[in-house]
């Protein structure tokens, strides 16, 4: 799914019609990482030095370890929030650049002109997937996305698909 033929120095003179970034929602800052930790800690803490006051002290151990466990699932949470996807449309372009939390790669260059946006809509949810059709193949795209601002991206993106379809604007002619 490339277009032939094409440099960067054409891009680089073209109007960017829509650009967008998306990555992963993360509803915890880190300023709420370290409060969680430091909650989580403290009532192990607590409750460690209650099962030794009773003389069960081997259950301190496995209380450290549930902290353990809880801060190596958020930092690995984390980890994946690195994630993005960059989707670009100009007149002769759209690329989807997606870059996995390992820092992997992926990039696709379609033509707007033959491409369009297959949606998977539900009446109870909304919009769940997103598709880029280009040449038979479909790119699904905005999966980091809620349904609702699924479909704001979609408008936005469809717009910006039919104004490369409609070519350059001229100014008197």
């Amino acid at each position: 799914m490339t277009t032939p033929n094409r440099t960067d120095n054409d891009a680089a003179t073209e109007p960017t019609l829509f650009s967008a970034i998306i990555t992963p929602h993360r509803s915890l800052s880190s300023r709420g990482f370290v409060a969680v930790m430091a909650l989580v800690g403290g009532l192990s803490f607590i409750g460690g030095m209650f099962f030794i006051w009773l003389g069960a002290w081997p259950v301190i151990g496995f209380l450290g370890l549930d902290v353990a466990l809880v801060y190596w699932a958020f930092r690995a949470n984390y980890r994946a929030a690195a994630a993005f996807e960059e989707v670009t449309v100009t007149p002769s372009e759209l690329r989807v650049r997606r870059v996995s939390h390992r820092g992997e790669v992926a990039e696709w260059t379609l033509n707007p002109l033959w491409t369009k946006l297959d949606r998977e809509h539900n009446e109870d949810y909304g919009l769940l997937k997103l598709f880029l059709v280009s040449r038979g193949r479909k790119l699904p795209v905005a999966g980091y996305l809620s349904p609702h601002e699924r479909e704001g991206f979609a408008a936005e993106l469809s717009a910006a698909l039919g104004e490369a379809r409609r070519g350059p604007a001229r100014i008197g002619v």
